[in-house]
């Protein structure tokens, strides 16, 4: 007997429907027999549903900016720009932030903000021990991607993520790296000192500094890179800031580079950023960017012999930054609040390449700043100033990699 297309057609259908049948009854065997298919409790439908969940801020979950560490579950922040970085598929995130014996005094307090898929969002003071702020909320659950970023300088405070907190679909993720690295060493220029008040007259705080403003993270951003800061107000090669007589061996930056930072800031007495030895293997960058300099000037003031004592401390401290950084191009550069210890600059590269060999170096001559733009804090230069610089010193890098 021959059965039509039709007739098969239904017979298959119906052999389908009976194995399913049977495959449904296997798999609601009795959840408490350990050996049947009720042991399976998570499935992808589950895995699409909103649910809130916790998370510590650690390489597997954000992407870690700048030099961080994590000390009893906190990720502390405190250099000039370091950050963390994340995606996420929900409906809410908040933040919980706990900061340092520094949160009573208004001029040093951490600042701090929130970028949600590169916006700005908040712009905080760390002035409370610990507080929880809702940086993300939404009536859908959207994808989205959370910054954040301390704005201020790692000397005077610091602060520290605790948690993270999200009502999402799946867990968060790290943002992708970026294939090209600079480090920059640098002063209150690179730390975007009163980049947020342009008053020449008036003085530091904490709340009138952001370094997404100067021209180091500019650069960063022109160039599609990222990025460590290592920068101290007042910082210098052989001396920090001083009335030109006595120096100031207190401020130095060689001396604290290897760590994870400096600061006069701690944690419940217990915790110290200056105690953390930095892993150089964490980040590797192709540029290595020096900017110092400035506050060494108002010691050496044009006397020969301390310029002399410049040159030889800053050769020897480009054997640390080598040694670190084995592979990057090293860029020494002066000149945004004034060039006359450019020479000294100049001298010192080229000692160290006669000491060493190593011809993976240069300088870069900044344009010394003129009144154009205007005057922040302290004379310090403007956000229209450090765009100018920042343009300047992309393109220099720029001519390097086209080499």
């Amino acid at each position: 007997m021959t059965l039509s297309k039709s007739i098969i057609g239904a017979l298959l259908s119906l052999v389908i429907m009976m194995t399913g049948c049977s495959n449904a009854q296997e798999n609601s065997a009795d959840p408490n027999d350990p050996g049947s298919a009720g042991e399976t409790v998570v499935t992808q439908e589950d895995s699409m549903e909103l649910s809130q969940k916790n998370f510590t801020a650690n390489e597997q979950t954000v992407k870690l900016i700048g030099r961080t560490a994590e000390a009893e579950g906190i990720r502390w922040l405190a250099l000039s720009a370091s950050g963390i970085e994340f995606t996420f598929t929900g409906t809410s995130a908040a933040v919980t932030v706990v900061g340092d014996n520094m949160v009573t005094m208004p001029d040093k307090q951490a600042r701090f903000a929130v970028y949600i898929n590169g916006e700005k969002t908040m712009d905080e003071m760390v002035d409370s021990a610990e507080k929880t702020y809702t940086i993300f909320s939404a009536d859908e659950a959207a994808e989205t991607t959370v910054k954040l970023l301390k704005l201020s300088e790692a000397a005077e405070s610091t602060m520290g993520i605790k948690s993270i907190d999200v009502t999402a679909i799946g867990d968060i993720q790290p943002t992708a790296e970026k294939e090209l690295k600079i480090e920059f060493i640098g002063d209150s220029i690179t730390c975007g000192y009163g980049v947020d008040d342009e008053d020449r007259d008036h003085h530091f705080k904490t709340a009138t500094e952001d370094a997404t403003k100067a021209y180091a993270y500019k650069t960063a951003e022109l160039l599609g890179a990222d990025y460590s800061l290592v920068s101290y107000s007042g910082h210098g090669i052989i001396s920090g800031y001083t009335d030109g007589v006595n120096k100031v061996t207190s401020q130095l930056v060689p001396t604290v580079y290897t760590k994870l930072a400096k600061s006069y800031g701690t944690y419940d007495s217990i915790f110290n950023v200056a105690d953390v030895d930095w892993d150089f293997s964490k980040f590797q960058p192709d540029f290595v960017v020096i900017n110092l300099g400035t506050n060494d000037d108002s010691y050496t003031a044009g006397d020969k012999d301390k310029v002399l004592e410049y040159v030889d401390a800053y050769a020897e401290f480009l054997k640390t930054v080598r040694e670190k950084n084995p592979d990057a191009h090293i860029i020494c550069s002066l000149g945004v609040m004034g060039d006359r210890l450019m020479v000294g600059v100049n001298k010192a590269c080229e000692k160290y390449t006669e000491e060493t060999g190593d011809t993976n170096i240069s300088t870069f001559h900044f344009k010394p700043q003129d009144g154009s733009t205007g005057y922040a804090a302290d004379w310090h230069p403007t956000a229209a100033t450090h765009d100018i610089a920042a343009a300047d010193l992309s393109e220099y890098i720029r001519s390097l990699m086209a080499e």
